[in-house]
């Protein structure tokens, strides 16, 4: 008998691959992307014999972690990741190179259609980066597009958390600027700021406020702090920070399922508690400068520098490159041009008589013009109002209307009586001008990554 060659085998597994049915299996694509160049080389013709386009995404999650070397401050190419993307171009016919944004604008911009074991994948592809992250697969039930979830470049809780740190008056807040700018918050009158220097360094702070449990995160990328009750459906969560995104915005998740989060949305998105009907309450903070939350509330606490990290905690330190221009760190599926990408908006979810909630954004330009804004969405009926400094704050107005502010903590409605503006509501200043107005959760966030998470939203402007 002859000699069988390399080509003749090679021909022979085209053939049969052309022949089977279903999908590669999941080994194939992780053996495409190793560096055995013969037994790739094997694993393509197989995945090229059963070719999907929803398999793309599995290519360029195996790409994204072949970084080129530099040589001689030279970059040389990963030769894997140009198998990969080559391999790639001649399956789609696209032409985007080792421009990794574009292919996935392309993948999303056609129809899901992965591979039924993307999930496990995604595990082991994200397992060599962190080893955690596997479990955050382990259960495939996903509510969003699996092929949307990135790696944001760190392990698990690589940016770490700020756990209950420590806190002090603000006589002794010596290291804050009155123009600083802080994260405030109030819950059962007792109120605390978080300063922006501080949590950027972070992006999480649990923490005990009024007697409540809290999980604080921020968006840096997309610029929206939110605190969560850390309690949901009977159960104290404990978060921390994945290491991935979606749509360049955070994914948290629980220890106690390894479930991810979105960060904005307050919802499980992937793993056992995906599609449950549990959602975090969301509390109202106000974006402000210390000099104005101080005024405000003198008995306030703060964050002490003292957080056990080595961090450079000075106004500006964190993310100055990404705050100072409009360029994105990383791609979403759409952008929206009625504003800029990084324009400040004041983002509000409503809830909707017939469920789900609709979501509003309110340009923050428009309302540093109109201080005193009523809105009615889906038919509640809103006021946003707005210091002269610029925090913003929205209260469930019902039938009442204001016309203007007349000082620094104090509005008058059409009919000429006095509300004072708090954290929690809206108060008469006579009590026989009605009930008080609560407080609805409301944050800032960049228009790019309110867009992106809510592409129905109701823009203001």
């Amino acid at each position: 008998m002859g000699v069988i060659t390399r080509a003749a085998v090679g021909a022979l597994l085209v053939a049969i691959a052309t022949t089977q049915v279903g999908p590669p299996q999941m080994t194939r694509f992780l053996e495409a992307g190793g560096s055995d160049s013969a037994v790739a080389e094997e694993a393509l013709r197989d995945i090229a014999g059963r070719w999907r386009d929803g398999y793309a995404a599995m290519f360029i999650d195996m790409a994204r972690l072949l970084a080129p070397r530099r040589v001689n401050d030279e970059l040389i190419p990963n030769p894997v990741r140009t198998r990969l993307i080559r391999f790639l171009e001649r399956q789609t016919g696209q032409r985007f190179g080792d421009d990794l944004g574009q292919w996935r604008e392309w993948i999303w911009s056609r129809p899901a259609d992965p591979h039924p074991d993307y999930a496990a994948f995604k595990a082991a592809v994200y397992a060599r980066i962190d080893p955690q992250m596997r479990r955050f697969f382990d259960t495939p039930t996903s509510t969003i597009r699996l092929d949307e979830v990135d790696w944001g470049g760190v392990g698990v809780n690589g940016i770490p958390p700020l756990d209950h740190a420590r806190v002090i008056p603000a006589t002794q807040a010596s290291y804050l600027r009155d123009s600083h700018v802080v994260f405030g918050l109030m819950v059962n009158g007792e109120a605390r700021a978080y300063p922006k220097r501080i949590l950027a360094w972070h992006e999480m702070a649990l923490d005990r406020l009024g007697n409540t449990e809290l999980t604080i995160v921020y968006c840096t990328l997309c610029g929206t702090v939110i605190p969560y009750k850390s309690v949901v459906g009977g159960q104290h969560r404990t978060f921390g920070t994945s290491g991935l995104l979606y749509r360049s915005n955070k994914l948290m998740f629980d220890r106690e399922s390894m479930s991810l989060w979105s960060t904005l949305d307050g919802r499980p998105v992937i793993g056992p508690l995906a599609g449950r009907p549990l959602t975090l309450e969301a509390l109202p903070i106000v974006t402000t400068t210390w000099g104005e939350w101080r005024a405000a509330h003198p008995a306030t606490t703060v964050l002490s520098l003292e957080t056990g990290h080595d961090r450079n905690y000075a106004e500006g330190a964190a993310y100055r490159e990404y705050f100072a221009d409009d360029r994105l760190m990383f791609r979403v599926p759409k952008l929206d041009t009625r504003l800029k990408n990084k324009d400040d908006v004041l983002g509000v979810l409503v809830q909707a008589p017939g469920g789900g909630r609709q979501a509003v954004a309110f340009s923050a330009a428009f309302l540093a013009r109109t201080r005193v804004h009523h809105e009615t969405i889906e038919g509640r009926s809103l006021v946003v109002l707005t210091s002269v400094r610029g925090a913003n704050r929205v209260y469930d107005a019902g039938d009442l209307r204001l016309s203007a502010w007349i000082d620094d903590t104090t509005v008058r409605d059409q009919q000429g009586r006095s509300w004072r503006v708090t954290e929690e509501a809206l108060t008469p200043v006579n009590p026989s001008s009605g009930p008080a107005r609560p407080r609805v959760a409301a944050f800032r966030a960049f228009w790019f990554g309110w867009y992106a998470q809510f592409p129905d939203t109701v823009l203001v402007k």
